[in-house]
């Protein structure tokens, strides 16, 4: 009789930050900005969304309870600033700083991410991020900010995936102000922001020295999305994933991270979830309107927004470090499904991939997973699931349930390694 094999055990570093990420607008609630009034597309909005803006103290009661060491979070421009170089609204900096104080006492680390996909109104009305006179305004604001924050924070996210939001503001409509294919807008956003990265980078890489005992630290997180055509000999879908490799991907990496600029951030933050390929100019995946018995008669393997592609993660991996030479956080990676055996299997995997990455060498810092709970997933309202938490919408009292997930999640974070 044989013995069985043994089992395979993934060590990652101690001091490995294993957290979620939330966004203000997706789990607060009760916000001012462009997101008040938009009715996504399964009739929800973001009125009260999770009711995070009062309920975080059990929110990190809950991020304790499944070992996180580290959080990544938004703090809302518009509840700090009514106006442009106005001062801090000290309420609502109390409760952020309440928060994080919260967070640091449980033993996680905040990352603060500076904009995340909204807006004061008083900067839309100027024309948002497609207005230069938005990148001193901000600067403005973040340097008030940080020396707010700067004895309890370290770790800073200027921007999230500002392709993502210049793209789907401005080309594909799905954001507000809901422009369609205005490229020359797009470029502007893209441009202004990586302008505002690195004045505020160098803001706070100097004022951002507090009692923390860490040097501070900053970066852009980067969503990354492999685009290829699902037949290699059709020339126009080849050409049509070769435009928005350029488009999302390079352009934006050299706006914000090309040549000199790449001395203003201290590590690289990326977002993964996957991969889009195209067939007769569509791209197939389910966030796109691809029907999911469809995609897994072509062999796609998907959540409920895009194809998975664990191999592709330690590729981009390998291409950030060779690129960059700095540090990395897994900024995000999560998967929307109510399949939670499917969702075991794509964060292992992905973990998988991730260990053997930092086993070459790869020097990656941290890995927050989308998300802590169920929120507003922007124009898909409700329908998209991504909580390690299930949130029940139809309850006023909004009460958190653990999915399965979040057990697995809980135990990788608590023995810093990947059993199986």
């Amino acid at each position: 009789m044989s013995n069985p094999a043994p089992e395979k055990v993934l060590k990652f570093p101690e001091n490995f930050l294993w957290g979620t990420a939330t966004s203000p607008t997706q789990v607060e609630g009760h916000i001012q900005n462009e997101w008040t009034d938009f009715v996504a597309q399964d009739g929800g909005t973001c009125h009260v969304t999770c009711d995070h803006y009062h309920r975080y103290p059990e929110d990190v009661d809950w991020m304790r309870k499944l070992n996180q060491n580290g959080y990544r979070m938004g703090i809302e421009w518009s509840r700090l600033q009514d106006c442009a170089y106005g001062p801090l609204n000290q309420t609502e900096l109390a409760r952020y700083i309440d928060l994080i104080d919260r967070l640091r006492a449980a033993g996680i680390t905040p990352m603060i991410v500076l904009h995340h996909f909204s807006n004061p109104p008083w900067i839309n009305e100027l024309g948002g991020w497609t207005n230069a006179a938005t990148i001193p305004v901000f600067v403005d604001y973040v340097r008030k900010l940080v020396a707010a924050l700067k004895d309890r924070v370290y770790l800073w996210n200027t921007f999230n995936e500002p392709d993502t939001y210049a793209c789907v503001a401005y080309l594909l409509g799905g954001f507000p102000p809901q422009n369609k294919w205005r490229l020359g807008r797009f470029r502007k956003v893209i441009g202004h922001m990586a302008r505002a990265h690195v004045k505020v980078s160098r803001i706070i890489r100097r004022e951002g020295v507090g009692a923390t005992g860490h040097k501070p630290e900053v970066g852009i997180a980067k969503n990354w999305t492999y685009f290829e055509a699902y037949k290699k000999y059709s020339l126009w879908d080849r050409t049509t994933a070769a435009a928005c490799h350029y488009t999302f991907n390079q352009f934006v990496l050299d706006a914000f991270l090309g040549g000199w600029r790449r001395k203003a951030s201290t590590y690289v933050g990326l977002n993964y979830y996957g991969r889009v390929r195209f067939h007769h100019f569509r791209a197939m995946i389910p966030a796109s309107g691809a029907p999911i018995k469809q995609l897994a008669d072509f062999g796609f393997v998907c959540d409920d927004m895009v194809e998975r592609y664990p191999a592709g993660f330690g590729k981009v991996l390998r291409q950030f470090q060779q690129r960059f030479r700095l540090p990395m956080y897994i900024t995000e990676h999560g998967a929307a499904s109510s399949n939670e055996e499917f969702r075991i299997r794509d964060l292992t995997s992905h973990l998988e991939v991730l260990h053997g990455a930092m086993a070459e060498g790869v020097d990656v810092r941290g890995f927050f997973y989308w998300s802590l709970m169920d929120n507003f997933e922007w124009q898909f309202g409700y329908t998209k699931k991504f909580g390690l938490l299930a949130v029940d919408f139809a309850d006023k009292k909004l009460p958190r349930t653990p999915k399965p997930l979040a057990e697995v999640y809980a135990r990788i974070a608590r023995e810093r390694a990947l059993r199986g």
